[in-house]
């Protein structure tokens, strides 16, 4: 089990590519600019943005990967391979909602830092903000993976179908963006764990794309339309909070005054 972890953590940088990076690079710039995160004005979130890459790719390899393989293990003790693919959409749903588990969670490790050095206490604006860096260090990362197998060449060689990839992690940025940030404005608010489970299940939801796929209920041009309208259903959400009436922008806020003690300044 340790081989295959080291093994799917490695995979990540076996094959990089200068236009999947460049491509991920793009999707991320596009949706988290709705988000106005100010980067250079608080240079700390390059931080963030990197520490999430690194962890929640950690989390997938070392936490998600083998829980999955124990949960698909205890599945086949209790019932046969030919009575789990008939119910297949009942059966997928545990590793499907330990994808949404792990992954948001780790996301969510850099806001909560910094919520926690700021004395637990930070605008719901600021927190959907950082939430939202959070979430494109990873969406890049993953994105870059995906696309670095393709080519120019695939297009020409199998048309549209081919461009499926693009679509697909284009809006897959978009939805892990604002799952982060909704994550993080949850954490502001005072409904951490709330908001935490909200968009653990939402990605759940969107990977269940696979399950309807896999049950033949989808074909692949219909996941692409549902991961797209829910990825554009959860950054409307998103942004409705982040640009709402109310409340002041969280990038026209001054930055906290170092506090007493060392657990309390930010970053």
């Amino acid at each position: 089990m340790i081989d295959q972890m080291l093994g799917y953590f490695k995979s990540f940088f076996e094959t990089p590519a200068a236009l999947g990076l460049g491509l991920a690079i793009v999707f991320g710039a596009v949706w988290l600019a709705c988000y106005w995160p100010s980067l250079f004005k608080r240079p700390w979130l390059w931080a963030v943005l990197a520490s999430s890459a690194f962890l929640t790719l950690a989390a997938v390899c070392f936490i998600q990967y083998p829980l999955q393989v124990w949960a698909g293990q205890a599945l086949n003790h209790f019932w046969s391979q030919e009575v789990l693919a008939r119910w297949i959409l009942l059966a997928a749903i545990p590793q499907i909602l330990l994808t949404g588990l792990v992954q948001e969670g780790s996301k969510l490790v850099p806001v909560v830092v910094y919520w926690w050095r700021s004395g637990k206490s930070l605008d719901p604006k600021l927190g959907l903000v950082i939430g939202a860096v959070a979430g494109a260090g990873f969406a890049i990362f993953e994105a870059q993976g995906v696309l670095s197998g393709w080519t120019l060449d695939l297009v020409q060689t199998y048309g549209f179908t081919a461009l499926l990839a693009f679509w697909e992690r284009f809006f897959t940025v978009a939805a892990h963006i604002a799952f982060s940030a909704l994550a993080g404005y949850g954490l502001a608010k005072g409904w951490g764990w709330q908001f935490y489970l909200i968009t653990s299940f939402l990605h759940g939801l969107l990977n269940y794309s696979l399950v309807f796929r896999a049950a033949g209920l989808f074909t692949d041009i219909h996941a692409e339309i549902y991961i797209a309208v829910l990825a554009v259903l959860v950054t409307a959400w998103a942004l409705w909070l982040r640009w709402r009436k109310g409340t002041a922008a969280a990038e026209l806020e001054p930055e906290p005054e170092p506090g007493p003690g060392p657990g309390i300044s930010a970053p």
